[in-house]
């Protein structure tokens, strides 16, 4: 009902135009009676009406939306660093120490000065193969419970942010580390849980686990090309390498 209103009324708006412009019309040869020179200019208008639509919408139109896009996946980015820096960097640490395979891609995944994008490339088919063996006894998963559980609020926040709907993959990933998140916050013990549910949970942090994993790639390129210094703090606090220092060496 409120659509069929609206309609109407933009309906009766487009006809209340029409009617002033052959009223003005009627004014003109009423006052000039040159019907000759009112119809020169309304076929001249008429005929640069075309070419007004072609650089209203698909040139100005179109370079405008890029921009706006730009901007958009610019805030999108300081988004994603922020994640990275406050709860991302940190959690591929607990999940490293879940995976049982971790040795054959944290060793590969020590991104440096060095790199190029065909490496980063490379990386992400290495990724694609990887096999993923999670075994939640294998690390801290207490120590994961309890930072996931301070994290909750913060990742509210992100999940509210608009600007994630132009990046599927990373709010696929927010949504599986506040899944995982609520999954832990309703265990009151870590320890002696079911075998049958420490697979569940398995599943679920690998599920985030291999998300994260190529979130972190594609910002760490995104770093290298765009803020050198930032992808040099990166670089020194890289979770896949255990010697990893922020110092300067």
């Amino acid at each position: 009902m409120k659509a069929r209103k609206h309609l109407m009324q933009r309906v009766l708006f487009g006809l209340l135009l029409v009617f002033l412009s052959f009223f003005f019309y009627a004014v003109h040869y009423a006052v000039f009676r040159d019907a000759h020179h009112i119809f020169i200019y309304l076929v001249g208008d008429v005929a640069f009406v075309f070419i007004e639509v072609l650089l209203v919408t698909l040139i100005i139109h179109q370079v405008l939306s890029e921009r706006e896009k730009r901007a958009l996946l610019q805030k999108l980015k300081m988004v994603i660093g922020a994640f990275f820096s406050e709860a991302g960097t940190p959690l591929l640490k607990y999940f490293s120490g879940f995976d049982t395979n971790a040795e054959r891609i944290s060793k590969r995944l020590r991104v440096d000065d060095y790199w190029s994008p065909e490496h980063f490339t490379k990386m992400r088919s290495v990724l694609e193969n990887h096999k993923y063996k999670i075994d939640c006894c294998a690390g801290d998963l207490q120590g994961l419970q309890s930072f996931l559980i301070g994290k909750r609020a913060f990742l509210l926040r992100l999940l509210e942010n608009p600007n994630l709907l132009e990046h599927d993959d990373f709010t696929e990933l927010l949504w599986g580390v506040f899944h995982l998140a609520e999954e832990l916050s309703h265990r009151t013990k870590i320890r002696d849980l079911p075998d049958t549910d420490y697979g569940h949970l398995n599943v679920d942090v690998q599920r985030v686990y291999q998300l994260l994993v190529r979130e972190w790639l594609s910002h760490m390129e995104h770093l290298k090309s765009e803020y050198p210094y930032l992808f040099s703090l990166a670089v020194r606090t890289n979770p896949f390498d255990p010697e990893a220092s922020a110092e300067v060496k």
